[in-house]
Order: C-alpha cells, then structure tokens, then sequence
C-alpha cells in the first residue's frame, strides 16, 4: 500500500516516474474494496475504463507532454454532474440508466487538469433532502450528511483524495463536517453549474472536498473559471486559491463570531467545543450579536429554494409523482403557496443581506462559525443545513475544517467565512488558523 500523501505530492511523483497513475488508481481501488460494502459511497464504478483512463495519462507522461495539475488523481464526481462516458442518474429510480451525451463543464475542467475520473458518487434524491444509501465512514450508525453524501463520504474513507458536490443550502459544508473533511463551496459563480442538475438557479453552487487544505486550494483553481452558458458565472477575474493558500499573511487576521439567531439549537457538545475554541482564541476573535434582520435571512432562502426547485424540475415531479419520495412531496406540494410576489420580495432581501456584507468584510478576515449544529445525527437523516443558509443564500465562500468532536467521538466541524470573491484570502486565512491552533496546543503542552 501506498504511504498517504498529499495530492501535491502524488503528482510530482508522477511527473518524476516515481509513481504511475494506475499504481494510484489501483491503491485506490484496494481501499474502496476494504470499506464500499459497509459505505456505500459509490453510484457507478467502472474499473476497467478507470484503468483504460489511468494508462493513457501514464502514456502521455512517459511520451513526454505537459502534466496538468491534478495529473492521474483520482477523482469522484458528485451524481448530478452529467459525464459522458458514464450515467448520470441525479439519486433516483427515476432516472435510472440516464446517459448524457456531454460532460459537464466541472468534468471538462478535472479531464484537462489530467484528474482520472474515477466514477460517481452517491446523492440524495435530486440532491435534495431524501436521505442516501450512504453511511458515515468513522461509524456506520450515524450520517454522513446531504446531499453531497457519497463525495464526502468517499474522502473520509480514503476511497479518492478529491471529490466534486454540490451546495443549494448545506450539501457540502455539513457533509465534510460529519464527515471530518476539508470542504469548500467558494464564491457563488466562481466554478460553473453547466451540465449539472438545477435546483435552484439563484442558489445552486458548486463545491469539492479534499483531505489536505492546500490540495482543497489545488481543486478550487483547477475547477473555476468563467462560462458564458452559465447565467450566474462570475466573469470578473478569478482570486487563485492555492497562491492564497501558500501566502503569509501581512497582518494578524481578524476573525468574528456572530452570535446567530438560532445558536441555542447548537448541541451540547458543538456548544461546548466552540466556546472552547473561542476561549483559547482569545482576543483574537471579537464577538458580536446577529443584526436583527437576520431573522429574515432563513425563511427567504427557504422561499427561494422551494419556488426555484418546484419551477426547475416541475414536468419531472408531474409525470413521476408516485416515484418521488414522501420525504420531499410535502415540501413541493407546500412551495406552490409561494406566490411570484412572496418571491421577489425573497430575492430583494437577498440582494440586501449582499450588500450589507459586501462592506462588513472591510473589517474582518474571516467569519468563525459551526459547520453544523452538531456532531453526525443517527443515519436516516442528512442533518439540519441551517449553520450554512445565511452564507449559501449570500454566495459567500465558505470553507469547513475539521478539527472538533463530539461525545461520540463524531466530527464537528469549524466553519470559516470569507468575502465574495476574495477566496484566496479566506484560503491563506485558514492556514494561518490552523497554524495559530497548532501554535497554541504546543504552547499549552
């Protein structure tokens, strides 16, 4: 077996000869077949045409040409992003055995960084709120989140170093929380949604997970990019992640807690492990109460997302009720309520909250925030989102470290949020994080 590396380093080995990219795919493939049966983070593996992938990068290596970034790792990609080369069946009976005749615009970007698309990862049903098949690799009685719950799941249990999700509230951050994985969802329109299933055109966005927060960095370059066939695109230039990442920062960071409208719902041991952190923090960290027009920031979101996804996916709902979930029909029969008035209105309290942010990170670094309101709930449920709806309805780049537990020894992540569009900041702020954390359990050993 091959000893853990990061993804860094597994690619200048390959660029040197030391390593191939099937000998990586293979260690890869004799982990997923220690814990897949007890997992289930897998919708579609295909070892033969991944090993077909595997020897035509080592070709193009040994031949001499150019080795992209993430040449021959392993990569899972998230059930809702269309591949051509394998089904894309979004997490229901409903689309069994749907083929796209073209890759998604994320695929296109892994296959030219020279990523080996390894297969597709489990999701909840139309990435929404209809638990997985999927367990929680440290402990197959808890969750592992949603809707992102295979690619998070899939990192956790070492089946792939990187994997691809997606986030309309919570489906990425929460994950990688329960999951005890480094996760981002960057800035809304930074990483194309062309050819991924719309829920939500306002606030569906694209995120990754990774075990290494550099290789995090790594992924958030490689997969954005402006798409003119993306109407959310960002085509202002794009802040580079791993150069953020690798910088130090010019002046202390200055991070906030904001004492959210719904922090009493935070568990015993969430509650208890960040006033921990805070206290070890210091002065580091200033405290500060939620503006009461928060309070309006959840159920907009809520609005949104229900008129969005009910108007995006209505033929399919239509033509195959009796196949969809009871979890979500009483969420899609009660978004029919939401009028076009009620939403507008929805959109420009949006707008608002934007705003108010776009000026409240001239003062702070980094937003210090739970990933989720507790440690992994029993499988059967996906958990509460709600740690993630204020920044997901923003479009704020969000980043989840996992560095707390709970008294099941379960994951409990530390969020931190940054300004739009300054990722690369929010990146060499984390580092440094984790490097004051480290600095300061040293100190007190």
């Amino acid at each position: 077996m091959l000893e853990p590396q990061t993804v860094r380093e597994y690619v200048e080995l390959m660029r040197t000869g030391a390593l191939s990219a099937e000998k990586l795919l293979q260690h890869h493939f004799d982990l997923i077949d220690q814990s897949e049966s007890e997992v289930q983070a897998w919708a579609h593996l295909d070892r033969d045409h991944a090993l077909q992938q595997a020897r035509e990068l080592d070709d193009i290596r040994r031949a001499g040409f150019a080795v992209g970034p993430l040449h021959g790792v392993p990569v899972g990609i998230k059930d809702i992003f269309d591949t051509a080369d394998m089904p894309t069946q979004r997490g229901s009976a409903i689309e069994a055995g749907r083929q796209p005749a073209l890759n998604s615009a994320v695929v296109e970007k892994l296959r030219e960084a020279g990523a080996l698309i390894m297969g597709k990862t489990v999701t909840t049903e139309f990435a929404f709120m209809h638990p997985s098949i999927t367990r929680n690799p440290h402990n197959e009685k808890y969750s592992p989140g949603g809707s992102s719950s295979g690619s998070a799941a899939a990192v956790a249990a070492a089946h792939v170093p990187l994997s691809i999700g997606s986030q309309t509230n919570g489906s990425v951050i929460r994950p990688a929380s329960f999951c005890g994985v480094y996760g981002c969802k960057p800035s809304a329109g930074l990483i194309s949604r062309r050819g991924a299933l719309e829920t939500s055109n306002t606030l569906d966005q694209v995120g990754y997970f990774a075990r290494d927060l550099g290789d995090l960095a790594l992924l958030g370059d490689v997969l954005s990019g402006y798409d003119h066939l993306d109407n959310a695109s960002n085509p202002q230039p794009k802040p580079n992640m791993l150069e953020g990442y690798l910088s130090d920062v010019p002046v202390e960071p200055s991070y906030v807690w904001i004492d959210m409208p719904y922090q009493t719902q935070y568990s015993e041991s969430a509650a208890a492990g960040f006033e921990e952190l805070l206290d070890e923090l210091g002065d580091r960290v200033e405290r500060i109460s939620a503006p009461q027009s928060f309070s309006a920031l959840i159920p907009c979101h809520k609005i949104i997302h229900e008129y969005e996804i009910l108007r995006a996916l209505e033929t399919l709902y239509k033509d195959n009720w009796d196949q969809i979930s009871d979890t979500i029909k009483p969420t899609l029969e009660a978004a029919r309520a939401h009028t076009d008035e009620l939403y507008q209105e929805a959109l420009e309290i949006r707008t608002a909250a934007q705003q108010w942010f776009a000026t409240f990170f001239n003062d702070y670094d980094a937003v210090l925030t739970p990933s989720a309101l507790e440690e992994p709930p029993l499988f059967g449920s996906t958990g509460d989102p709600i740690c993630c709806t204020v920044w997901t309805l923003c479009g704020l780049p969000c980043i989840n470290l996992p560095l707390l537990a709970g008294e099941a020894d379960m994951p409990i992540g530390v969020q931190l949020v940054g300004a739009y569009n300054k990722d690369d900041r929010l990146f060499r702020t984390a580092r440094h994080f984790l490097k004051t954390l480290h600095s300061l359990n040293e100190g007190s050993e």
